[in-house]
């Protein structure tokens, strides 16, 4: 499968953060293949006006974001409102079409494997249905251990090949706080799964180059060796 599925552990936890990276390095380090990006599904305003504003795709904007529902909400509950339902058809339909024109997609998928899709699917079972490898993002916090051992648990029993573990500063965090609310032995140990890098805090997100260096820094050969 030529793409891979950055997913996280809640909203917020870092997907965005990670996927504009790993744009940025593709855009500068790997020009002679093509890259396609994808929202498959947003809620409200986020994430395909963010790579609009920050990289030239060369794509239609069906194909970055095939379906959108206003209320920034669980997309079952913002189709609800609009009186309309959540049809994953086309949307992979348009996954196909772009994968079938670019030499790898990169898929940022909504909340955490956890979060539903339909009144009956979650993120994980679309990422188990498309056969997406995929990577974590592990927001570092208190709690950040239980929840990368749950969301790996959920992931295996969804049959959702995780190929890592991604670590993001939500905030200016030290080394010491770091070591002690995400413990990379520990995660490491738990869950069985490499953790592929540490995402410092960005003051400015927008910075393209900074983000560039800090997808250089991460485990590429694991995590996107298909750009190497």
């Amino acid at each position: 499968m030529n793409a891979l599925l950055i997913t996280g552990t809640d909203t917020d936890a870092g997907k965005t953060v990670l996927t504009t990276a790993l744009i940025a390095y593709w855009q500068k380090y790997c020009r002679s293949r093509s890259l396609g990006v994808m929202k498959p599904l947003q809620t409200g305003i986020g994430d395909r006006e963010t790579y609009g504003q920050l990289f030239q795709l060369d794509q239609p904007p069906e194909l970055l974001n095939p379906l959108h529902f206003t209320a920034p909400l669980a997309p079952p509950i913002a189709a609800d409102l609009e009186g309309r339902q959540v049809q994953l058809e086309p949307v992979w339909q348009a996954f196909e079409t772009l994968r079938s024109q670019r030499d790898f997609v990169l898929v940022e998928a909504l909340g955490g494997l956890g979060s539903p899709v339909t009144h009956s699917t979650t993120v994980a079972d679309w990422a188990w249905d498309w056969h997406l490898p995929a990577v974590l993002v592990v927001p570092v916090k208190l709690g950040a251990i239980g929840q990368a051992v749950a969301n790996v648990a959920l992931a295996r029993q969804m049959k959702v090949h995780l190929r890592g573990i991604v670590l993001n500063c939500i905030r200016s965090t030290s080394i010491e706080e770091i070591e002690n609310w995400a413990s990379v032995s520990l995660i490491q140990r738990l869950t069985g799964l490499p953790v592929l890098g540490l995402i410092p805090h960005l003051a400015d997100p927008t910075d393209v180059e900074k983000l560039a260096q800090i997808a250089a820094d991460l485990d590429l050969e694991r995590l996107i060796p298909e750009a190497l």
